[in-house]
C-alpha cells in the first residue's frame, strides 16, 4: 500500500518525506485556505520538490463546468510530472475525466461516495478514484464497505486500472482496514500518519529497556571502580 499525506503544509510535508515512506500527496482547496495567503501554483510546485520523482501531487481543479476544468487542468499538469489532476465525480467531471485521459494527463476523481460512481470514474480513465470513508461514517453509513466494494467491482474487470485511493481517512483503524481491503493508497493527515506508530507496549518495552540499560551500566562502572 502507498501512503499519502492529505495536507497543503510545507512542514508536515518535509516531516513525512524524511521519514522514508512518503509515496505523495493530496491537497483540496480547505487545505490551501490553511495555508494562509500563498500562490496555488507555486505551492503546487514546492509541493512536488519536496515529495521527490515519481511521487504523486493531487491538486484539484475548483471549476463545476467542463470548460472550466478543463482551464484549469492544463494550467496545474504542465507545472510540474508528479501533478495528479483532480476533478469532482460530477456529471461534467465525468467528461473531463475523459477528455484529460484522453490527452494523457493524470487524474484523481474525488468525492466518491458510491461503487457505481467508482465504476463511472474508472470508466471514463481516472488514474484514482478518492471514496471519502470517514465522511461516509459519519452519516452512519459504512465506509470500508464501500472500500471492499469498488475493489471486488474493479478486480471483476482487467480493463480497469484505476487505483483505490482511500480519503477521509480518521484514525490507525481506517489505514489497517483499508489495506486489508485491498486499497492501492491510503491519504491521511500528517497526525493520522504518524500515530501509525503509537502502541503502548511499544513505549512500555523501550522504556524498560532504557531502564536496564542504565542499571547495567551502573552495574559496570561500580565493577571498574573495585
Amino acid at each position: 500500500m502507498k501512503f499519502f499525506v492529505d495536507t497543503a503544509n510545507l512542514e508536515e510535508i518535509r516531516e513525512a518525506a524524511d521519514m522514508g515512506i512518503l509515496d505523495g500527496v493530496t491537497t483540496n482547496p480547505s487545505l490551501v485556505k490553511a495555508e494562509g495567503n500563498i500562490d496555488f501554483h507555486d505551492h503546487v510546485v514546492r509541493i512536488c520538490e519536496i515529495v521527490g520523482e515519481g511521487n504523486d501531487v493531487s491538486a484539484e481543479v475548483t471549476a463545476t463546468d467542463f470548460e472550466g476544468m478543463m482551464e484549469e487542468a492544463h494550467q496545474l499538469a504542465p507545472l510540474h510530472e508528479n501533478v495528479v489532476v483532480k476533478i469532482p465525480l460530477i456529471k461534467a467531471g465525468i467528461k473531463a475525466l475523459r477528455a484529460l485521459d484522453q490527452e494523457g494527463i493524470r487524474t484523481n476523481c474525488t468525492l466518491c461516495f458510491s461503487p457505481t460512481q467508482a465504476l463511472l470514474a474508472a470508466k471514463a480513465g481516472a488514474d484514482y478514484i478518492s471514496p471519502f470513508i470517514g465522511r461516509i461514517d459519519d452519516i452512519s453509513s459504512d465506509g470500508m464497505g464501500l472500500i471492499e466494494e469498488i475493489r471486488q467491482i474493479y478486480d471483476n474487470y482487467e480493463a480497469l486500472d484505476t487505483e483505490i485511493l482511500a480519503a477521509s481517512i480518521r484514525h490507525p483503524t481506517h489505514v489497517k482496514r483499508s489495506a486489508l481491503a485491498g486499497a492501492d493508497v491510503a491519504t491521511m493527515p500528517f497526525g493520522t500518519l504518524t500515530s501509525l506508530l503509537d502502541h503502548p507496549l511499544t513505549d512500555r518495552g523501550l522504556e524498560r529497556f532504557l531502564e536496564d540499560w542504565e542499571a547495567y551500566k551502573e552495574t559496570r562502572t561500580t565493577v571498574s571502580a573495585s
